[in-house]
């Protein structure tokens, strides 16, 4: 129980995923994975998630994922309230249950489980390969990601509670239909009612509040932003959050057009603050044309008071010329 209460105290706010730095060739620079993953520590997080969808991990090596994985773990662990939120998204429920009893051995504080949508399975059996991993690890809390634009048959609020009422370390879903306001209403509503964070880059994030919603879990590279969002909702000056979150839509509406896209523009502004060396995604990825190019910059430039003076080793001033 305490590590469900710990659970519940820390996974609020902005809890972002971690991408994976590569070099110009396309090899994992752990170097950038440090300094990236000490990035975001440093700025007051409650949790943090690896690997999900920002972290490319469908482009990961098995070996790759768990040396990137232990090493997430051994940073997060060193910064006292900080829960290391560990990403479950492999397509066979054998594999899927292996994963997630590893990194309940190797110290993770809850699970971020990914449901199978390859080939688009029955909706029986997504709900027993969810029933299959939540067993596995009675002990740890669980995070379903809902993303209903991957599934046949989409999850309905009732299901989520079922599987709750069933399984009582399924302790959130993070929210990403379109709109995600409905459904989370009906999960704090629901029997167990569900806690709820909003995914999708946080387009939908002030809605999401309103309903109460926990917090958003978006990518790591502008987290800042989500940050200060959330910290003016929670202090009840909902129009100043308002107003910020509005001056941020254009530009994630625009990115979310395609995750491919979002992944690279996320890595193109860490390149740009100096949180990681090289902005490489491995193919097939996005290349960004001009035009988005210089929409990061002008990102960048529109919201530079957020980043002058990251976290450790990141210059005191963006330096956008480095695009």
């Amino acid at each position: 129980m305490v590590l469900f209460e710990k659970f519940h105290s820390r996974m609020r706010g902005a809890c972002p995923v971690i991408e994976v730095p590569f070099d110009a060739a396309g090899r994992v620079d752990n170097s950038s994975f440090d300094r990236l993953v000490g990035h975001v520590l440093a700025k007051g997080v409650g949790a943090a998630v690896f690997p999900a969808f920002a972290s490319e991990f469908y482009k990961l090596s098995d070996a790759e994922r768990f040396a990137l994985r232990r090493r997430f773990l051994e940073q997060v662990h060193a910064h006292a309230g900080v829960l290391a939120v560990v990403g479950v998204s492999q397509h066979a429920t054998v594999l899927a249950v292996k994963e997630a009893v590893a990194a309940a051995e190797e110290g993770a504080g809850a699970i971020n489980l990914l449901p199978p949508h390859f080939l688009r399975p029955p909706r029986s059996e997504v709900l027993g390969h969810l029933r299959a991993v939540l067993a596995a690890v009675p002990g740890l809390p669980v995070i379903i990601q809902h993303v209903p634009a991957l599934a046949a048959s989409p999850l309905e609020a009732r299901d989520l509670c079922a599987l709750a009422g069933d399984h009582p370390n399924l302790r959130m879903v993070k929210v990403e239909t379109q709109p995600p306001g409905p459904l989370i209403s009906d999960l704090a509503s629901g029997h167990p009612p569900l806690p709820a964070m909003v995914g999708y880059a946080g387009m939908m994030m002030i809605d999401a509040l309103r309903r109460g919603a926990v917090g958003v879990q978006p990518g790591c590279s502008f987290i800042e932003i989500y940050q200060r969002i959330v910290e003016l909702w929670q202090a009840g000056k909902h129009e100043a959050a308002e107003s910020l979150h509005r001056r941020l839509l254009p530009y994630v509406v625009y990115w979310m057009q395609d995750a491919e896209l979002i992944i690279q523009v996320e890595k193109t502004i860490s390149r740009a603050r100096g949180l990681i060396d090289n902005d490489h995604c491995r193919a097939p990825g996005r290349v960004l044309d001009g035009e988005e190019r210089a929409g990061v910059e002008r990102f960048l430039s529109e919201f530079r008071e957020f980043f002058e003076g990251g976290g450790p080793d990141v210059p005191r001033r963006v330096r956008v010329e480095r695009l």
